[in-house]
């Protein structure tokens, strides 16, 4: 059960990308993805999993389309997509990169759809999350998120959102929302929202699915510094992935990761990527955020690291974009410069508007606890693992508690 859900997760946008360029309804496609589902469920346990699970999944999807459109024929779209089966017209032009799966992110992150459907919406038909796993992401209730999702899939067939790749004259406008929701899933599989009874710290096919997406996307567009950046932070990041779990599943923080770990070829694309970027003298918010990582990657050991270079390049991001996670960040790396008395009161600070967000509370708490403040810095962790239900910094956060011992 275990390896076919692995499967279906990995290969679930494959089929729905490209049912829904061959039907044109990303119902169909979605619903048809689901029954080969079924299916695989049923034949695999007894007839083992096929070689090529996902050309299985597509074949069976496609004849679970077909059947479901043949069924439904005495409606007339219906059954022009029935005909469509058989037909050899040509589709119409799908734009100027033949890749199924992009065609699909461009379609879920149109301008006409909200932001936050674009994000749900590429999550749950290129992701493969179930709408459980999206709503605990965005911190709403499953039917709202269930909601949100039908009402963008009813906006594209209403609005006749076309399947493809904007034209390159279009693409630069589009393609900032592109890279908001790329950067999403990196997120979502770098650190999996899933729930903890799954198990499931990291996704490894999301980050793998943005990161394949952001080489496209560059090769597209090498010109554009937002993607050439958001590429080389992908790759930089996940370049550490190797040492961010110790044996038991538990997170283990950057300053006391095995740098021997690290993929050192990641590290060595990312870095010629930071210095393409930085070449081009036009700084974004992915473009500072690779060159943050650039400087831990460049770092021999934990103790090498230029706090200095950090903070201010946090400082350039904070004034390219002023909200609290960057301030945050700042904080972190000013608490290195100075002190972590110095960092608790830039932290505080932002209290009201992080109240609800797990690393603000993890931050205090090991600041708190760098100061001697045992007791506040216990209620710190106690209130971060309360928002959190990622196996691997539940168990991290609960041994860096446990070690403060016991609440006088």
């Amino acid at each position: 059960m275990e390896t076919i859900e692995r499967v279906y997760r990995e290969e679930f946008g494959r089929v729905v990308a490209s049912l829904a360029r061959r039907f044109g309804d990303i119902d169909v496609a979605e619903d048809a993805a689901g029954e080969a589902l079924v299916v695989a469920l049923e034949k695999w346990p007894v007839d083992g999993v096929p070689p090529n699970p996902g050309a299985w999944l597509t074949t069976t999807a496609t004849r679970k389309a077909i059947d479901r459109i043949r069924r439904e024929s005495h409606r007339d779209a219906k059954h022009q997509a029935a005909f469509m089966v058989t037909d050899d017209t040509p589709h119409e032009p799908t734009g100027p990169v033949e890749d199924d799966r992009l065609r699909m992110v461009f379609t879920c992150c149109h301008p006409a759809l909200a932001p936050e459907a674009r994000v749900a919406l590429t999550l749950r038909l290129l992701g493969g999350l179930t709408v459980a796993e999206i709503a605990q992401a965005f911190f709403v209730p499953e039917t709202t998120m269930a909601q949100r999702i039908t009402r963008a899939k009813k906006k594209i067939a209403t609005a006749r959102i076309p399947y493809r790749v904007p034209s390159l004259a279009d693409l630069p406008e589009r393609v900032v929302g592109v890279l908001a929701v790329v950067y999403l899933i990196f997120n979502e599989g770098y650190l999996s929202s899933a729930p903890s009874d799954r198990g499931t710290s990291v996704r490894d096919d999301l980050t793998a699915e943005a990161i394949r997406l952001g080489r496209i996307l560059h090769s597209l567009l090498p010109d554009e510094p937002e993607v050439t950046g958001l590429l080389a932070l992908m790759l930089l990041t996940e370049a550490r992935r190797p040492a961010r779990l110790a044996a038991d599943g538990s997170l283990v923080p950057l300053p006391e990761q095995d740098r021997g770990a690290w993929s050192r070829g990641l590290v060595s694309e990312g870095h010629a990527l930071v210095h393409e970027c930085l070449a081009g003298n036009r700084p974004g918010r992915y473009q500072l955020m690779a060159a943050v990582n650039a400087v831990h990657t460049d770092a021999p050991t934990a103790a090498d690291t230029d706090w200095a270079q950090i903070a201010a390049l946090y400082g350039r991001l904070v004034a390219l974009d002023p909200n609290p996670v960057v301030a945050l960040n700042r904080a972190i790396a000013v608490a290195e410069l100075d002190g972590p008395e110095v960092g608790l009161a830039l932290v505080d600070r932002l209290h009201g508007s992080l109240a609800g967000y797990h690393p603000f509370h993890a931050t205090r708490a090991d600041l708190l606890r760098r100061l001697g403040r045992s007791g506040e810095s216990r209620a710190a962790y106690d209130a971060a693992l309360a928002l959190i239900d990622n196996p691997a910094e539940t168990a991290y956060l609960t041994r860096r508690r446990d070690q403060l011992g016991p609440a006088s």
